[in-house]
């Protein structure tokens, strides 16, 4: 025999109840007997039916998703999932979403899907692409006998014309729609060669567009390589496909037009671009000017002609300096030159010497010395005397008194 701690006992049904494939994604139908908030803002209230009652929590975190939020008095359904509240060892529905028992299951199923994608992100407007502003080529999936491809086609061809378009063909309701939408949309997809995919059909009752709030088609719009513009129905119509689409246009005419540009549009904008890029081509040609002329202005005053001109003067200028200058430079160079000839002939020795007198000189070991005084002739003994005529030797012997 086996046994259980309380604890124990209660994890296992915790096991047993939350990992239940029915349990975990369950709509309960009851009466709110009671409810109460919590100072967190949590929602706790009980759905009872026939005498027998269940807790249910709706945390805040959820409550904005909710199609109707619980009062007391009122039979809604409530979904969620069954878990156990261990400290008490009770069970209870943590409640994601509150409807009216009124809603039809058509809007339930809308419901949980779209709560389901959105949790995923799927609908982020931060993964949703640009629309080309110019596409080569449209792909559509649509019905190929229904209007919605007639009047997309008048549209394109009306407003651009040079727009190919390539038609993907499904049916769009009834059982089998969901699964053709998803064929034809991957298989135009797997092309490449759309610049933009239009996806949609015309108006209908809520079982007509079922079809496009498939959870299989709205995760083959989110994985396409080509961004995806929805056009279910009408305006006030809204499907799994609008949400996740890059673009929702209110109708498939208006899908269209928000794909194509208007040809006549772009005349005007061509001849507006024309007439302003004129308006700039003369600017940018009277600027242009402008600086050739400052340019050739400026050429004009740092022109090496000029430079030359003035070398030129300054050339003359100095030769005409140099036939003033020069000529008086060479007389005083003249007068000097006399003069110093002048003072050369009267130092000159010999034109002393021709007055009458003479030099006195004795040679020591090969050395001529001058002698100027008398003792000096005495030691020396031997001297030459040397005359304007010639040289004549003579001894000394004594002074004379």
């Amino acid at each position: 025999m086996r046994i259980l701690t309380v604890a124990e006992a209660t994890a296992y049904l915790k096991d047993l109840i939350e990992f239940d494939p029915v349990l975990t994604d369950v709509w309960i139908r009851g009466e709110v007997t009671t409810m109460t908030r919590s100072a967190a803002g949590h929602v706790y209230f009980n759905l009872s039916a026939d005498e027998i009652q269940i807790s249910c929590v709706l945390f805040r975190g959820s409550q904005r998703s909710v199609l109707a939020m619980p009062q007391v008095g009122e039979e809604v359904l409530a979904h969620g999932r069954i878990t156990i509240y261990e400290a008490r060892g009770q069970y209870q529905l943590m409640v994601d979403n509150v409807a009216p028992v009124g809603v039809g299951v058509l809007q339930l199923q809308f419901e949980e899907t779209r709560r389901r994608l959105e949790a995923e992100g799927l609908f982020n407007v931060e993964r949703k692409r640009p629309i080309p502003k110019m596409p080569a080529t449209i792909g559509v999936v649509t019905s190929a006998q229904g209007a919605v491809w007639h009047d997309i086609q008048n549209v394109v061809t009306r407003r651009f014309p040079i727009v190919e378009l390539i038609l993907a063909p499904s049916i769009v309701q009834g059982p089998d729609a969901p699964a053709e939408l998803t064929r034809s949309l991957r298989a135009l997809d797997d092309t490449n060669r759309c610049d933009v995919i239009i996806i949609g059909r015309g108006g209908g009752s809520a079982e007509d567009l079922a079809a496009f709030n498939d959870e299989g088609l709205a995760r083959a719009i989110f994985t396409t390589r080509a961004p995806v513009v929805s056009a279910v129905g009408h305006e006030t119509d809204t499907c799994i496909t609008d949400l996740v689409a890059d673009l929702r246009a209110p109708t498939p005419s208006a899908a269209a037009e928000l794909c194509v540009p208007d040809s006549a549009e772009i005349v005007v904008r061509l001849g507006f671009a024309l007439t302003q890029a004129q308006s700039s081509v003369r600017e940018v040609i009277r600027a242009d000017r402008e600086q050739v002329q400052r340019g050739l202005t400026a050429t004009h005053h740092r022109s090496p002609m000029r430079s030359i001109d003035r070398a030129r003067q300054q050339v003359d200028n100095t030769i005409g300096d140099a036939h003033r200058i020069v000529p008086r430079l060479l007389s005083a160079f003249r007068r000097e030159v006399a003069s110093l000839d002048t003072t050369a002939a009267l130092l000159d020795p010999r034109s002393i010497m021709r007055r009458g007198y003479a030099i006195v000189s004795t040679r020591t070991a090969g050395e001529e010395r001058r002698v100027t005084t008398a003792s000096g002739a005495i030691e020396a003994a031997q001297v030459e005397i040397a005359f304007q005529d010639g040289r004549a030797r003579a001894t000394v012997r004594q002074e004379q008194e």
